[in-house]
């Protein structure tokens, strides 16, 4: 090897050892805590019902111009958590914690409020002459607090309601892409796919999508 060429070895073993030395830290996230507050203050001051009010208003006008245009067993497909009932009492009292037996004692219970702004969908969905179905990840096990719930928030006048099957073992998104092509097969035509997760929507069956706010968690 030249002396030239040596040199410029050395060089680069200095730079690479140089730049080793130099590497950035990823920045650390911010504490749970802090995170925490930060989502109650998004709830308690407003925002997230400025956004569920927004998307709500969307799907609305969809559903009311789609309907307008006719067609054969027009439906919607509606999520149930964060879409019409929320989970923000049990969520702020667990402090955002899941313990499971709580979780089946809440549903039981079938005290979740109404998000109103949803719901008011659902009514105007059913005005049209529109049929709802209600798909969600909740298990067969809590269907009596489930009707109990929706019938308290005036949501009880749906064509079906869908429950995951005991000991289910799909994601959430393939168990649901899996109804909604079930529900198409039969002939319905899903005009709109309300829910709050990513995975409430995902693989198709409807001509529109809508996704409402979630910072409390997410479902794959």
């Amino acid at each position: 090897m030249s002396r030239a060429a040596r040199s410029g070895a050395v060089a680069c073993g200095v730079i690479a050892v140089f730049l080793a030395g130099c590497v950035v830290p990823a920045r650390a996230p911010g504490s749970l805590s802090d995170l925490k507050r930060e989502i109650r203050a998004y709830v308690e001051q407003g925002a997230y019902q400025r956004e569920l009010v927004a998307v709500a208003g969307r799907a609305e006008a969809w559903i009311t111009a789609r309907a307008g245009r006719g067609g054969e067993r027009l439906t919607v497909v509606f999520d149930l958590d964060e879409t019409l009932l929320s989970n923000w009492p049990h969520l702020a009292a667990m402090d955002f914690g899941y313990v499971k037996d709580e979780w089946h004692r809440w549903v039981a219970a079938g005290e979740a409020p109404a998000i109103e702004p949803v719901c008011a969908v659902f009514r105007t969905t059913r005005r049209l002459g529109v049929e709802v179905v209600i798909l969600t990840g909740r298990h067969e096990r809590d269907l009596a607090g489930t009707e109990k719930n929706l019938q308290a928030i005036g949501c009880a006048d749906y064509q079906r309601l869908i429950f995951a099957p005991d000991g289910d073992t799909r994601t959430a998104a393939e168990y649901k892409t899996a109804v909604r092509r079930r529900l198409s097969a039969e002939g319905r035509s899903i005009i709109a796919n309300v829910g709050d997760q990513e995975s409430d929507l995902s693989g198709g069956y409807a001509e529109r999508t809508f996704k409402l706010p979630n910072v409390f968690y997410a479902l794959p």
